[in-house]
């Protein structure tokens, strides 16, 4: 699959999705004591960069409320809509994160909830060092997945065919260190969407800081 072909179907399958997904996952609660954590260790107008930022809630808006400069990027132009009416006190951009020009050390904190999982593992790793690059030294990110042992595996999620890779919870340490971030916290939960179609899920959140010395480039 081409990289178009990718953003093609990641967007379509969150197109289709819409305001659904937000509804699906409002009663996550460990998502929400991961922005907790995270606002705990922001300074007052923080830049916080939101990778694939869904509806624009509860991220987004937690942030926003809380005063943050918060820049939102997905890939669905729906999502992106429906964030910019629902959080209008945050920016929004629809485009793939790898394209979007980011300045080394612009950002006191990224947030990639749940956005890795429909790129392959090594798409997965060299994005992650790419956010990094973007993150202050010191500054923190939150990196959240299914922590699952597959690569390339066909699924349906919420009634919507997508091709899903991801890593074991170890796994998913190893690429956050080999990036350059020190994983301070992390925390794992079992949830079921509400979503007729949606099964139980594991869930990893991880609540990272960029290490003042990064690891040499490849």
């Amino acid at each position: 699959m081409t990289d178009e072909q990718q953003r093609r179907q990641a967007a379509a399958v969150f197109d289709a999705l819409g305001a659904e997904y937000e509804k699906a996952f409002a009663a996550s609660k460990t998502h929400r004591r991961s922005l907790e954590w995270l606002l705990g260790r922001l300074a007052p107008g923080s830049r916080v960069l939101d990778v694939g930022s869904g509806t624009g809630r509860p991220t987004a808006q937690t942030l926003a409320n809380a005063g943050h400069d918060v820049l939102g990027v997905d890939v669905s132009p729906v999502m992106v809509d429906l964030a910019t009416r629902q959080v209008p006190a945050a920016s929004f951009r629809c485009a793939d994160i790898r394209d979007v020009p980011l300045e080394d050390g612009s950002f006191d904190a990224v947030c990639v909830y749940f956005s890795l999982l429909q790129l392959d593992r090594r798409e997965q790793a060299d994005l992650v060092r790419l956010l990094v690059r973007a993150l202050r030294p010191g500054g923190c990110m939150v990196l959240a997945t299914v922590p699952l042992d597959v690569e390339g595996v066909d699924a349906v999620f919420m009634g919507q065919p997508v091709r899903v890779s991801s890593f074991t919870a170890q796994g998913l340490a190893a690429v956050a260190e080999d990036a350059g971030l020190e994983v301070l916290a992390q925390e794992a939960s079992l949830f079921t969407p509400a979503h007729p179609d949606a099964r139980p899920e594991p869930h990893l959140f991880l609540h990272c800081r960029r290490r003042t010395t990064q690891p040499r480039m490849g």
